[in-house]
């Protein structure tokens, strides 16, 4: 077959195809979804000569490896990993040539959680609303890839970036979030929003695209009751009964009933795709944007 396209040969633990998202319907109750480490996404694009929010796969702790079926640049970004072509080792963070037919395997991630690949010409799997992302918490877009999967691939639109690596943030060894407080700060006691500011807390394993949890003193409440659902936003700081913080991410519910005792600035969400279990997390109150 020569069409352009690629098969899965091991799907790895979590790969989805992302993109930019689909924001702007949250009033339908759809999640913004996308890459979870934008900036990651969107310079593997740039690498391989495609779009910023072109679709890439983002693959969670232990990659993928896939045959093309035509030649193809590549490019793999985010979370440090070993990457081989036929078995020979290829750069991470660059362009790379695959050959037709040959396979090209994303290794485990050697720190971070997510890693990023990108082909020229983007995953060209069906858009739903405007995006290609697969969103785990609503079911929309295309199903996480599974072994023998075969997905299309789009035309080159330009030349990659001619550089022999590019620079990427390490992956957190402290996740800094910086938050404003509120909406629903007065739903917790003054000493609860000291202990958000001054103590600190863990990423918990039962993290995922939905939200980071954490692990840590709980935050608590000046009175009992529950709240009316309401809007949810990315970034949004949740705290549920337990009083464990929830930090939402790009998969998040557009709606809940727990109270929100602050909303993490967008810019650090990518350092918290990328936080490992274990990894202290620290809430760092300012004011807004």
């Amino acid at each position: 077959m020569t069409d352009r396209a690629f098969a899965v040969v091991r799907a790895g633990a979590l790969t989805t195809v992302q993109d930019g998202g689909r924001p702007g319907h949250a009033h339908l109750g759809v999640p913004r979804s996308g890459a979870l480490d934008q900036p990651a996404a969107r310079l593997v694009n740039r690498l391989v000569g495609n779009s910023p929010d072109a679709a890439v796969l983002e693959t969670t702790l232990d990659g993928c490896a896939l045959r093309p079926r035509r030649p193809v640049t590549v490019a793999v970004g985010g979370a440090p990993c070993p990457v081989t072509v036929d078995g020979r080792p290829a750069p991470w963070g660059a362009a790379v040539r695959v050959p037709a037919g040959a396979l090209l395997d994303v290794g485990a991630a050697r720190s971070g959680v997510r890693s990023y690949l990108a082909f020229d010409g983007g995953v060209r799997v069906d858009p739903v609303l405007g995006s290609r992302s697969t969103d785990l918490l609503s079911g929309l877009g295309p199903p996480p890839l599974t072994t023998g999967a075969v997905l299309p691939l789009g035309s080159p639109s330009g030349s990659h970036a001619r550089v022999d690596t590019a620079p990427q943030p390490a992956p957190p060894r402290e996740l800094v979030l910086r938050v404003a407080l509120g909406p629903r700060a007065d739903w917790f006691t003054p000493a609860a929003l000291h202990t958000l500011a001054t103590r600190a807390y863990r990423v918990s394993s039962a993290s995922n695209r939905i939200g980071l949890r954490t692990e840590g003193p709980a935050l608590v409440r000046a009175f009992p009751g529950e709240l009316p659902s309401e809007g949810m936003v990315l970034g949004a700081v949740q705290v549920p009964p337990d009083g464990r913080p929830v930090v939402f991410l790009a998969d998040h519910p557009t709606t809940g009933g727990y109270p929100v005792v602050a909303v993490v600035r967008e810019p650090d969400l990518a350092a918290a795709a990328q936080a490992v279990p274990g990894t202290p997390v620290r809430f760092v109150a300012t004011g807004w944007r």
